[in-house]
């Protein structure tokens, strides 16, 4: 459902770190290269939509049975390519990374949510004409509680209070990867991400925009259209949740992933060589977890 589709690919809608960036490879497998994790995907994946829509007999039956053959999909085609991707990796966490190779490997990455995402179309087309208003009123209910948290994250309190606690969550990201960080390297990345263009105003305003694309989309899409063109409209409706449709919030968003690509870069390239053996280590973790579900066929 088209849910779905932007929770493949709301990792890259703020473009934080790296650590989202590894992270994404297992967006489609219940956000975690954790065995137990994938192996579930599909029950996490329906409760995780049910929790928004609330869906009714029929509805669950058809969207149990697509979220399975979406997992039996990505086992057999997508996590071949991520488990070459992470072998790509390794040699590279030894090694001084460029701007243009962050920036080549975000691309990569959403090359392939997006073919994972399309896989799910079908689906949205069959569902979208049967949701009901009372679901799309729980829709945007639910929506307004993860709002709140939004506004009290990126425009509430002082400009310093939301810098600490973006820092705070940038920093557990990285030192789960890296390990621990120096005093001078947590002082240059507090610098990196104090001259970031987030904007959380211009964040919160392309989140408002994206809800209501899909709730006017679907409304649209209710009274019945044919599957061709249900396709290609909700095809056309995850493409405006990668790039926005808006001039100011698209360069916005092109600044923001070019800024993320030199953060990235510094980060990298200031790790230690324990660091980055950390970072080594972890990427082993998750191709081996990533060939191990392979191999669960």
């Amino acid at each position: 459902m088209f849910l779905f589709l932007r929770c493949a690919l709301r990792c890259f809608s703020r473009r934080c770190t790296i650590i989202s960036v590894l992270t994404a490879l297992f967006a489609l497998s219940g956000c975690s290269a954790i065995r137990l994790g994938y192996n579930n995907a599909p029950d996490l994946g329906y409760w995780y939509l049910d929790n928004y829509v609330d869906f009714d007999s029929a509805q669950s039956t058809r969207l149990k049975a697509d979220l399975q053959a979406l997992q039996d999909w990505h086992r057999k085609e997508a996590l071949p390519q991520y488990a070459e991707l992470l072998k790509t990796l390794q040699p590279l966490a030894q090694q001084s990374l460029s701007n243009d190779q962050v920036c080549a490997l975000y691309d990569t990455i959403e090359r392939q949510l997006v073919v994972s995402a399309d896989r799910m179309l079908p689906t949205a087309v069959a569902l979208t004409p049967t949701l009901q208003p009372r679901q799309l009123e729980n829709l945007a209910r639910t929506w307004e509680k993860h709002n709140k948290e939004r506004r009290e994250e990126w425009l509430e309190g002082t400009a310093e209070d939301r810098l600490k606690l973006r820092m705070k969550k940038l920093l557990d990201r990285v030192e789960s990867f890296y390990g621990r960080q120096s005093e001078a390297q947590v002082k240059q990345l507090a610098a990196l991400l104090e001259a970031s263009p987030f904007d959380g105003a211009l964040q919160y305003q392309e989140t408002l925009r994206r809800q209501q694309d899909i709730l006017q989309t679907v409304k649209a899409l209710r009274v019945g259209a044919p599957e061709a063109q249900m396709q290609a409209q909700l095809h056309a409706l995850l493409e405006r949740s990668l790039h926005s449709p808006d001039p100011t919030l698209r360069q916005y968003q092109m600044r923001l992933r070019l800024h993320t690509c030199s953060l990235v870069e510094a980060l990298h390239n200031q790790a230690t060589p324990a660091q980055r053996n950390k970072l080594l280590q972890t990427l082993q973790g998750y191709d081996a977890d990533a060939r191990a579900l392979m191999a669960a066929r």
